[in-house]
């Protein structure tokens, strides 16, 4: 899980909380790097809304238990936002040592999507090569001029 950084220090009891009648957009792998920068290079492939309260102790509840795709790919991460918009949180997604599972590996648009696991792990890094993910650029590869 990465949270925002007005959330930086809530526990894990305090973000279940906030997931009370959230939603949680699944996206398309390029994630950002943290949940305080916008998605600009993912599409949104699905949409669960939180049931208020949004936990019955470690159970997720949703609203729906599945919901159609609105785009086909693959799942990297889901974002929480409030209900007014507001980020709470990024969780990793897909198969693999993820915090949220699918009944199915990719998403084909009109097609159901199922979460068949959620969790929440409260260390910051994804569970990918951190080598890749974790790091700054190294010295004789500029960052690209925007």
């Amino acid at each position: 899980m990465k949270l925002t950084s007005e959330l930086a220090a809530a526990s894990v009891d305090d973000i279940k909380a906030q997931l009370a009648g959230s939603t949680l957009t699944i996206y398309s792998v390029a994630r950002p790097h943290s949940a305080d920068d916008a998605v600009d290079r993912s599409i949104a492939l699905a949409t669960f809304t939180f049931a208020s309260p949004a936990f019955d102790g470690e159970t997720p509840r949703f609203v729906a238990g599945s919901v159609p795709a609105s785009s086909v790919g693959t799942p990297g991460f889901g974002r929480a936002r409030k209900p007014d918009g507001a980020t709470i949180a990024d969780f990793s997604a897909g198969p693999g040592d993820r915090e949220i599972k699918f009944s199915e590996v990719s998403f084909s648009q009109g097609a159901p999507v199922t979460i068949t696991a959620f969790t929440i792990k409260p260390e910051a890094s994804w569970p990918e090569r951190p080598d890749y993910y974790d790091t700054r650029p190294r010295d004789g590869y500029p960052m690209p001029a925007a």
